[in-house]
C-alpha cells in the first residue's frame, strides 16, 4: 500500500490510497497513449495549409515509428527518430482549394477534417492586433454577415515561457455569425481582403497579447547578439525566477499552516447591486482594513456605491488600488472583472493600476450609481491599502462597507514576522525578451506561411530609438527561425493618439514611427500608415477596417500581382531654395492631394466623442509641416503642392534648415496621394533622438 498526503480547501491533512496493482495498468495506459502518433495542435480541424511546393507537417510518436500523411491523392511517409520527433513535407504548388481530409496513421489513425489549401498569414503583436472583430466599428454587423468558410483563424493560446516549448494551444475556426466576434479585427479585415480578391482560401495565425514589447516576441539567440538588450533580459529573468522561487515556498507556507484561501460561496451575495447591507461594517479606506467584528486574517468583503458622471459614462478606465497588500477579486455592478490570486500574484510591490485593471466593459460604466466591490483574502494580517484609490479619476477615498466571509484564526506576532516574504515584483514574464516567442511563435515554425502582418509598438514608445535596434531584429529573428527566406513581413505605423498639441515639439510616438519605416530597409517589408485614422482619447482605433485593408493593398500589389496602389506619398529629398525648401515624394500615385480637413476629429468613437478641430496653419494649403532654423526652434509652416513636390516656408523661419511633418503623437496633416492613401511622417535633420538614452 502507497500512502500520499494532500491539503485541500476542506481539511487542511487528508489521506488516500493507492493500490500497488493500479501502477502497472497506469503503466500500460501511458504507453498507450505514448504509441499513438500525435501531430502537432496547429494541425487540427478546420486548418488552412499554404499552397506551396514545401509544406512542412509534424508531430510526436514511438522513437522509430513509420507514419505516413495523405492528403488529396498525395501519401508521404517517414518515421519517427531516436526522440519520437517525425516531420515530412507536402508539396501542395499545384493543390486545389478543398476541402479534404488528411488521414495521419503510425500505430493509430487520425483524421483531420475539413483542411483547405491557400493563404496562411500570420497575425501578430499587442493589443490592435490583439482587438476583437466585434468591438471595432461596424463589427456587430460584420459578425453577423461574417459566413465565410474560405476565411478562418488558428487562435494561439497566450503563453510566455523562459525557455522553448514544442507544443502551443489552439483550435482552428471557419468565419461565421457564431465565432467571428473574437477573430482579430486587423487580420479579419486582412484576410477578407485577399479572399474576394483572389478567391482562394485564407488562414489567419492569430499570435497577440496586448501591452508587450517587441523583445518578448524575439528570440533569446537573436536578443544575445545585442548586449544591451542581453543584459537587461538576463537581469530581469533572474528577479523572476527569484520571485518565483519566493511565491512557492509562500504558497507551500499556506498548505503547512492550512491558511490557504477557501471555495469563494454565491459572489453575488456581497457584489450584487441591490442586496441589502444590513450590519455590513463601515471602515475607512485608504488604510488598515479594520473594525470591530473583522477578521486579521481571512476573507472580507467591501463594497461602495461609485458614481460616474455623465462625460464618463460608458468610457473605459482604470482602476487604481496602488500597492494593495492582499489578494483581491473585484466586481462592477455584480460582475467580476479582474481578480489577482495569491497563484498569479506577482510579487511585494505590485500596483493595481491600468493593465487588467482597466477591464471594466464600457458598457457596464453607467451614468450615476455604480455598485464596486472587492472581495480581499489575506492569509497572515490585515489588508492594506496605503495611498488613494480611483475607479478612473473618480475617487474612492473616504467611507465603504465590510463584511466577513470567513475568519483564519488569529497568528500571533512571531508567527506574522516569520511568514514568507514575496520578493519584490520583478518585470512580468510576458514582458521578458524571448518569453513570447518560446511560447507562442517558436511552437508555430515550421508550419508554412506566405507571410507575417504586424500591429505592434506602442510598448516601446519610450525606447522609440532602441527600436531602430529591436524591430529589424525581429524580422530578421523570425525569417531565420522559420527558414522561408526573406518572407512578407509588413507591419502598421502607429495610428494618431492623444491630444492635439498646439505646438511643434520633440515627440516619442513620432521617433517610434520613424523607426518603424526604417525597417523598410530589409526586403520584402512594407508599412501601413495609419495617421490618420486613431483617436486622440483611444489608443485602440476601432477602424480597424481601413487597417486590415491597407495591409492588404500592400500584400496584394507585392506578392500576388495586382494592380494597387499601397502606399501614401513617402518622403524621397529635400532641396533648400531662396529661403523655402522643397521635398520631394515617391508613391505619389494620382499626384499629390491636400485632403480636405474635418470641422472635427475623432476623441473616442466608442461613445460618439469628437472635438473641434482647431488649425495651426490655417491658410495653408497643407497641415502638418513645420521649419527650423540653425537655432533648432520649430515653427508650423505653410506648404503648397506642385507636381510631386512640396513647397514649404514660414516668415518666422527666414533661414529653414529642416523641415518635418506630421512629428506629433496627434498632429493635424493632411498629406495624401489620389489613391487616398495618406503620407508617412517624416523629418529631414538628424538632431539626437530624445529617447536615445532610454534602454530596455
Amino acid at each position: 500500500m502507497i500512502t500520499r498526503k494532500y491539503l485541500s480547501a476542506n481539511s487542511c491533512v487528508s489521506q488516500i490510497s493507492v493500490k500497488k496493482t493500479v501502477l502497472p495498468l497506469l503503466f500500460l495506459s501511458l504507453l498507450t497513449v505514448r504509441a499513438d502518433v500525435n501531430p502537432s495542435a496547429i494541425l487540427s480541424d478546420h486548418m488552412v495549409l499554404q499552397k506551396a511546393a514545401k509544406v512542412p507537417l509534424w508531430g510526436k510518436a514511438v522513437p522509430g515509428e513509420e507514419i505516413s500523411v495523405t492528403l488529396d491523392k498525395q501519401t508521404v511517409k517517414t518515421k519517427a527518430d531516436d526522440d519520437g520527433k517525425w516531420s515530412l513535407n507536402l508539396d501542395l504548388k499545384q493543390s486545389e482549394p478543398g476541402p479534404f481530409e488528411m488521414v495521419i496513421e503510425g500505430h493509430n489513425r487520425l483524421v483531420i477534417a475539413d483542411v483547405v489549401v491557400g493563404e496562411v498569414w500570420v497575425a501578430s503583436g499587442q493589443s490592435n492586433m490583439e482587438f476583437p472583430l466585434s468591438a471595432s466599428i461596424g463589427g456587430e454587423k460584420e459578425v453577423t454577415e461574417s459566413t465565410n468558410p474560405m476565411l478562418r483563424q488558428f487562435q494561439v493560446t497566450q503563453n510566455a515561457s523562459p525557455d522553448p516549448i514544442d507544443e502551443c494551444q489552439g483550435v482552428w475556426t471557419s468565419a461565421s455569425p457564431q465565432t467571428s466576434s473574437t477573430f482579430t479585427a486587423v487580420g479579419y479585415y486582412f484576410g477578407k481582403k485577399l479572399n474576394a480578391e483572389l478567391k482562394v482560401p485564407v488562414g489567419l495565425i492569430n499570435a497577440s497579447w496586448g501591452g508587450t514589447p517587441s523583445e518578448p516576441w524575439t528570440s533569446s539567440q537573436a536578443i544575445d547578439t545585442v548586449p544591451d538588450l542581453r543584459a537587461a533580459k538576463e537581469k530581469y529573468m533572474v528577479l523572476y525566477l527569484d520571485a518565483q522561487g519566493k511565491k512557492r515556498v509562500f504558497l507551500d507556507w499556506l498548505k503547512t499552516t492550512c491558511r490557504e484561501d477557501k471555495p469563494m460561496p454565491d459572489a453575488a451575495a456581497f457584489a450584487a447591486p441591490d442586496i441589502s447591507t444590513q450590519g455590513w461594517a463601515a471602515v475607512t479606506l485608504p488604510g488598515y482594513l479594520a473594525a470591530p467584528g473583522l477578521p486579521d486574517s481571512g476573507a472580507v468583503w467591501l463594497r461602495k456605491n461609485v458614481y460616474i458622471p455623465p462625460a464618463a459614462a460608458h468610457v473605459k478606465f482604470s482602476f487604481d488600488f496602488g500597492n494593495l497588500d492582499a489578494f483581491d477579486s473585484v466586481y462592477w455592478n455584480g460582475k467580476r472583472i479582474v481578480q489577482t490570486t495569491a497563484e498569479d500574484y506577482p510579487g511585494a510591490g505590485y500596483i493595481r493600476k491600468s493593465g487588467k485593471y482597466d477591464s471594466v466593459p464600457e458598457a457596464s460604466i453607467n451614468e450615476g450609481k455604480n455598485t464596486l466591490a472587492i472581495r480581499i483574502y489575506e492569509p497572515v494580517s490585515p489588508a492594506h491599502f496605503p495611498t488613494p484609490l480611483f475607479a478612473g479619476t473618480v475617487s474612492l477615498d473616504g467611507p465603504w462597507l465590510a463584511k466577513t466571509e470567513y475568519a483564519l484564526p488569529a497568528l500571533e506576532a512571531n508567527k506574522i514576522a516569520a511568514a514568507p516574504k514575496f520578493a519584490p515584483a520583478p518585470a512580468r514574464l510576458q514582458d521578458i525578451a524571448g518569453s513570447i516567442f518560446n511560447g507562442m511563435i517558436d511552437p508555430l515554425i515550421p508550419y508554412a506561411i506566405r507571410g507575417v502582418i504586424w500591429y505592434q509598438g506602442e510598448s516601446n514608445v519610450r525606447r522609440a530609438w532602441q527600436y531602430n535596434t529591436a524591430f529589424p531584429l525581429l524580422i530578421t529573428d523570425w525569417r531565420t527561425h522559420w527558414k522561408q527566406g526573406d518572407f512578407p513581413f509588413y507591419f502598421c505605423q502607429l495610428a494618431n493618439y492623444s491630444p492635439k498639441m498646439s505646438d511643434p515639439l520633440e515627440n516619442d510616438w513620432a521617433e517610434l514611427r520613424e523607426a518603424q519605416s526604417s525597417a523598410l530597409k530589409l526586403p520584402n517589408t512594407g508599412q501601413a500608415v495609419l495617421i490618420d485614422i486613431g483617436e486622440s482619447d483611444d489608443i485602440h482605433l476601432r477602424n480597424k477596417k481601413d487597417v486590415g485593408e491597407r495591409l492588404a493593398r500592400i500584400a496584394l500589389a507585392k506578392n500576388y500581382g495586382k494592380t494597387v496602389p499601397f502606399s501614401g506619398p513617402v518622403f524621397v529629398s529635400s532641396t533648400l531654395e531662396k529661403g523655402r525648401i522643397s521635398v520631394k515624394f515617391t508613391q505619389a500615385d494620382g499626384g499629390l492631394v491636400a485632403k480636405p480637413l474635418p470641422a472635427t476629429y475623432d476623441v473616442r468613437s466608442s461613445v460618439g466623442q469628437s472635438a473641434p478641430l482647431v488649425r495651426n496653419s490655417p491658410q495653408s494649403e497643407l497641415e502638418g509641416f513645420a521649419l527650423c532654423g540653425e537655432d533648432k526652434k520649430w515653427f508650423w509652416a505653410d506648404a503648397k503642392i506642385e507636381g510631386n513636390f512640396v513647397i514649404i516656408s514660414s516668415d518666422q523661419v527666414p533661414k529653414p534648415l529642416a523641415v518635418r511633418y506630421a512629428w506629433d503623437e496627434n498632429p493635424i496633416c493632411n498629406l495624401y496621394n489620389g489613391a487616398g492613401l495618406p503620407a508617412s511622417p517624416f523629418r529631414t535633420d538628424d538632431f539626437p533622438a530624445t529617447t536615445i538614452n532610454n534602454k530596455y
